[in-house]
């Protein structure tokens, strides 16, 4: 009789590990060419949001200033304008990234539906920690700015996460999404108290803290990009090994899986790009709560799709709030994290009752 329990403990192990390894990642598999098409779509889809973004604003622009603008004359006001939009773009297409990506990654790694850098916590502690550094310590340096940003995201998520840990049961999703509100309330009060005595950056930190890409400069946007790149490429490559940790730590350990080193993994990249993109945005929320799981739609449950769609995904959401912020406040304009937080609201709401996180 041991011999027929041993193959079936070794068949579920072989079923194990191909779930958590997925379909081949070829365009030659049915799954995979309807993916395929999805991203083409979505790529499709950046491109009308960079076009629209391009042309929209205070001041409309026709292609052919569009055109020459691209080509680096400023001769009239629309190349003008045409040219000051490209930077704020190129932050949109970034910011909305990192942000879907890092959202991915958080789901993936906490395996909670409510996972996102707002909802936990993780943007309050990068804006508390940039003001920290502006008002005490007078940060100047971008890249000062972006190191002090993931220090607070970081510290933010461990201290969430040993929160939500207390008591029996661990840190379910409901714990964890209970001590996120509760951390991003305090920290946001923290925040406060820190800014009114000092009147003379006030305007600027508020304006800041409502999230936004407008003013945005190729200075603000090159100190940036290794710390996106490095978080990009890390979360990546964390992909097969939250395939496994949606199984379970168990069965990923029985799998051949450090899952303490998979998490970690992870983590260094959520908070590398939430903190990073924190650091030049300000806190913009919904974004990893809403891209995600409009991605697995698309891309289904499996990381190694999933992340890069989120990518994606987070890409064209932002680029479009930007857009729709520019056009329904004309001539002023309403900054990307109100329209994201318009947006996302009422997804949060339907993921809960949908979900009944109630019994999570």
């Amino acid at each position: 009789m041991t011999m027929p329990i041993c193959s079936r403990v070794r068949r579920a192990s072989r079923s194990e590990r191909d779930r958590a390894h997925g379909p081949a990642l070829s365009v030659s598999h049915p799954g995979a060419r309807k993916r395929f098409g999805w991203g083409v779509a979505m790529v499709l889809l950046l491109v009308v949001a960079v076009g629209l973004s391009m042309t929209f604003g205070a001041r409309d622009v026709g292609w052919p200033e569009v055109v020459a603008a691209l080509y680096g004359q400023v001769d009239t006001i629309g190349e003008a304008a045409v040219a000051s939009r490209l930077p704020r773009t190129f932050l949109a297409i970034l910011a909305g990234a990192a942000l879907g990506l890092s959202g991915g990654v958080m789901q993936g790694l906490t395996r909670n539906p409510l996972a996102d850098p707002g909802l936990l916590g993780v943007n309050a502690g990068a804006a508390l920690a940039v003001v920290i550094g502006l008002a005490w310590f007078g940060i100047e340096d971008a890249t000062l700015y972006i190191w002090t940003s993931i220090l607070g995201a970081g510290l933010t998520a461990v201290v969430v996460y040993a929160i939500a840990s207390l008591g029996r049961g661990g840190a379910t999703p409901l714990r964890l999404a209970l001590a996120g509100a509760v951390t991003t309330a305090a920290l946001s009060s923290l925040t406060t108290a820190v800014v009114l005595p000092r009147g003379d950056i006030a305007g600027l930190v508020q304006s800041w803290m409502v999230g936004g890409v407008g003013g945005a400069t190729r200075d603000q946007i090159v100190p940036v990009l290794p710390f996106l790149l490095m978080g990009l490429v890390v979360a990546l490559l964390s992909a097969r090994k939250l395939n496994l940790l949606a199984l379970g730590d168990d069965t990923a350990t029985g799998l051949g899986e450090k899952v303490a080193l998979a998490r970690a993994m992870a983590a260094v990249a959520a908070v590398l790009l939430c903190g990073a993109t924190t650091a030049v945005c300000g806190p913009i929320g919904f974004v990893g709560l809403v891209v995600p799981h409009a991605c697995r739609l698309l891309a289904g449950s499996d990381y190694r799709w999933l992340l890069p769609f989120s990518a994606l995904g987070g890409a064209v959401l932002l680029t479009f709030a930007d857009v729709f912020g520019r056009l329904v406040a004309r001539p002023a304009e309403l900054d990307v994290g109100i329209v994201t937080a318009f947006i996302g609201a009422p997804v949060f709401i339907w993921i809960v009752r949908r979900r009944k996180v109630g019994a999570l």
